[in-house]
């Protein structure tokens, strides 16, 4: 029985798909609270096989602001769930370390994630754990589909006629989903850098 080689963590075909949740509220947050991320999905996606090969999920307890009940409702978080996670500083050493977010190109739907990640780090004093290669993937999907206006994530899935898997708002299940939008554009020879 033949079985594929292992892929390289390090190899160029391997792209990090993020998606973020973080603290929220419906209108204004409290005095000195902030804006946190509290969910870190990740998708390891092979562009060269066509396949997402993992799915990561790292849960932040945040230092600056708590869970909202509107927050619970759209992201399905608690605050005694975030409470379980690691702190802003470790999540990123985590991205370094175990998911080679430096080294590996990266996307999202959109530019919040990555926004995000650099106010936080700015904020916290915290490295940022991603190398400069990110990818905005509403970009090239919008110009594969010829789209005059960029989808958001729930609809970009309707038009490319993929179910949504999971929770919408959930970290890790979007990260599955907008991996699954990149490989529909990779498969319309439309995603940068792509052989």
């Amino acid at each position: 029985m033949d079985h594929p080689a292992p892929v390289d963590p390090d190899s160029p075909e391997l792209l990090n798909v993020i998606d973020i949740e973080a603290t929220c509220w419906d209108g204004q947050p409290p005095p000195g609270a902030v804006s946190e991320i509290i969910e870190i999905g990740l998708t390891v996606l092979d562009l060269r096989a066509a396949k997402r090969l993992a799915r990561h999920r790292i849960l932040v307890r945040p230092a600056r602001s708590t869970v909202s009940a509107f927050c619970t409702e759209l992201t399905g978080l608690t605050q005694a769930e975030v409470d379980t996670g690691v702190s802003f500083a470790e999540a990123c050493r985590l991205l370094a370390s175990e998911h080679r977010a430096g080294i590996r190109p990266w996307a999202s739907w959109g530019d919040y994630d990555r926004n995000q990640f650099t106010r936080q780090c700015r904020a916290t004093g915290t490295r940022y754990p991603f190398g400069h290669r990110h990818t905005n993937a509403k970009i090239p999907f919008t110009t594969a589909h010829g789209l005059r206006k960029r989808p958001g994530m729930a609809q970009a899935l309707e038009i490319a006629g993929l179910p949504l898997e999971g929770r919408h708002h959930s970290g890790a299940d979007d990260a599955w989903n907008i991996a699954a939008l990149i490989l529909d554009v990779a498969a319309r020879d439309a995603w940068p850098g792509t052989p």
